[in-house]
């Protein structure tokens, strides 16, 4: 894939406000290091193969620190 979109021959882009430019090019960036993280992630597990279960967290925990989370960020509207 390549990191220049191409542009369109006939067609004319519209250009984006500064800040929001600025913001997608940040939410790019927020993207782009997920998906390194991901990718390290499935790269060691093709080196080293699936860690033991003793090792790793019930899906079950992780779902509910994740909804904590959400609350956390996002009060309760009455």
């Amino acid at each position: 894939m390549s990191e220049q979109p191409t542009p369109a021959d006939t067609a004319v882009r519209q250009q984006l406000e500064p800040d929001a430019a600025d913001g997608l090019r940040a939410y790019a960036a927020r993207t782009r290091e997920n998906a390194d993280q991901l990718a390290a992630v499935l790269e060691d597990v093709a080196a080293n193969g699936l860690p033991s279960v003793e090792g790793c967290t019930p899906w079950e925990d992780l779902r509910e620190r994740h909804l904590a989370r959400l609350t956390a960020q996002r009060p309760a509207v009455a």
